[in-house]
Order: C-alpha cells, then sequence, then structure tokens
C-alpha cells in the first residue's frame, strides 16, 4: 500500500476537529499509511479566486509541489471537498494550459517555492480508501457491525462538479459517478449500514453564502434534513468539514428561528466506519459534534 501526503487543509485544523481525528485513527486501524504535508498552505477556499484566480490556482500547486519535491510522493490526500476541489482544478489547470503551468512556475521561483512539475495526483479521502481496501477491505477489518442504521450518504456540490476537473471519474465499473457517487454508500454498506435513496446527496448545502445570507443556507440546508427524513434516513453522513458544520449550525438555526425541528443526525462517514472498527466515540470526537447521535447509536445497539 502507497503511503500518501496528508493535506488536511485550513477546516479540519479548526471546526472540522473531529473529522480530522476521527481520519487519523481510521487511517491507523485501517493499516494505511499517510503523513502530513510539510509547511501547508491554505488552498485559496472560495474566496481567493476573487482576488485573482491564478493566485487560487497557484496556492494549490505549492501544496502538490511540497508533495513530490520535499516528501517524494506523488499523491496528495484530502478529506475537504473544498481542498479537493481546488487541488483538482490545479492540477487540471497546470495540464491542460501551459501558460497556466509557466505562470506558476514562474510565481514559486520568485517565491523560492517548490516548482510543480505536474506529476502529482489528488485522491479525495472516499477515493483513496476504495482504492486501497474497498467494501471488501473494510468488511475483512470489521469488529463491529453497524447494525442496519438508517444512512442518507450526503457527498456536496463539490466533490462532483464541475464534471471536467475529474476526469478519473465515469469511467465504467468501479469509477465514481459524478451524477450518482456512490463510494461512500459502498463502504458504509460494507459496515452493516443501510443506505437509503436520497436524491439531494449532490444538491448543495448554502456553505458559501452562510455569512452573507444566513437564511438562504438554513432553507437549503432544511432541503436536505427534510428529504433525508423522507427517505427514512435516521443519519446524514457527511464527507465535508463545511457541509458537515453547515448541516449541524442550521439544522439548530432553523428551529430557533423558523420553528422548523428536524431529528435526522449527522455524523461523518469517518466517525461511522470508525465505530465498525471497534474505535471508541470519544476517540473519533462524536461528542463534539453539535448533532447529539449517542441516543440513537445506543438504541441501534452501535455502541
Amino acid at each position: 500500500m502507497a503511503k500518501v501526503a496528508y493535506y488536511p487543509g485550513c477546516a479540519l485544523e479548526g471546526s472540522g476537529g473531529p473529522y480530522d481525528r476521527s481520519t487519523r485513527h481510521l487511517v491507523k486501524a485501517l493499516g494505511l499509511e499517510m503523513e502530513n504535508l510539510r509547511d501547508y498552505n491554505c488552498c485559496g477556499a472560495m474566496e481567493v479566486k476573487n482576488v485573482h484566480p491564478m493566485l487560487q490556482t497557484y496556492l494549490s500547486a505549492r501544496n502538490l509541489a511540497i508533495a513530490s519535491e520535499q516528501m517524494g510522493l506523488d499523491t496528495v490526500m484530502a478529506p475537504c471537498n473544498g481542498c479537493y476541489h481546488n487541488l483538482k482544478k490545479a492540477e487540471f489547470e497546470t495540464a491542460t494550459s501551459q501558460q497556466v503551468m509557466d505562470t506558476v512556475q514562474d510565481l514559486a521561483r520568485k517565491a523560492d517555492d517548490p516548482v510543480y512539475t505536474g506529476d502529482v495526483r489528488t485522491l479525495h479521502l472516499l477515493e483513496w480508501l476504495m482504492e486501497e481496501l474497498g467494501p471488501d477491505g473494510i468488511k475483512q477489518r470489521m469488529t463491529r457491525s453497524l447494525n442496519g442504521i438508517r444512512i442518507a450518504n450526503y457527498y456536496g456540490c463539490m466533490y462532483t462538479r464541475p464534471r471536467q476537473i475529474f476526469p478519473e471519474k465515469d469511467q465504467g465499473p468501479g469509477s465514481e459517478s459524478s451524477y450518482q457517487p456512490h463510494f461512500m454508500d459502498d463502504l458504509l454498506a460494507a459496515a452493516g449500514a443501510v443506505n437509503v435513496e436520497y436524491p439531494l446527496k449532490t444538491a448543495c448545502c448554502g456553505g458559501a453564502h452562510t455569512l452573507s445570507d444566513s437564511d438562504t443556507s438554513t432553507q437549503l440546508v432544511l432541503n436536505l434534513l427534510q428529504s433525508a427524513e423522507d427517505s427514512g434516513a435516521e443519519v446524514i453522513a457527511t464527507e465535508c468539514p463545511t457541509c458537515h458544520s453547515g448541516l449541524e449550525m442550521h439544522q439548530v438555526r432553523a428551529e430557533t428561528e423558523f420553528g422548523i425541528r428536524t431529528g435526522v443526525k449527522v455524523l461523518y462517514f469517518t466517525q461511522l466506519l470508525g465505530l465498525a472498527l471497534g474505535l471508541s466515540p470519544r476517540k473519533l470526537g462524536i461528542h463534539e459534534n453539535v448533532s447529539d447521535s449517542i441516543g440513537l447509536l445506543k438504541e441501534k445497539g452501535v455502541i
């Protein structure tokens, strides 16, 4: 199994702390190997492109260059959808435009940074787990079942869009789909969950508008929560710190501001897989979630 450079990005060092910790414990329990990306910088998030699109590309290319030039690794693994999206975008733009590659390399030389040469790939954590282990590998390592807990798997909008920056998707059997993503469904089903039919799995949670237009974000999250409940889900599984925070915070806001209560619980998919591997809820940061799922997990016999 090949070692990857782990890029937690900014969110997993802040509000996404439980995602970071559950990822680290899960990876260790699965016997996979990753090394923190050294001296990494922000990927540019959603804001930097408003200053200049090339700056966002350069910031992400710098992270890719550190992996290859300073660590000797050809793969960067990012659990955050926003980070994953921006790193993939930098891969695509430098691979398809010599002008972009020349500009990125010129900026790196002027800043005395590692120079990106285009020989690094980015994987989302979901893709890495599927590539290294797949559902069978998860099943072999389980010590406890998720006991048929009904889950709506929420992928968010940046995991699959825009389509052109993910050329490895939609390549037939075994590949991820940009229209009906299924990697999270496959892994959690292997761990004993029951995946419900969830029509909004790639709908936007309104994360980019949460400060400027909170009411719109709350309504978008309500759509996700109510659709999950209508689908019979007890839990929404997430794979992005921004989506996860939005779902939890706007679930509370929908109740306090608009009097609309929803009961579906929100958990990172890493926390659910970690439970199936016998890791403790505290080690996985489940007690740090805003959404209190402990009662449900006990009722289902998962903990």
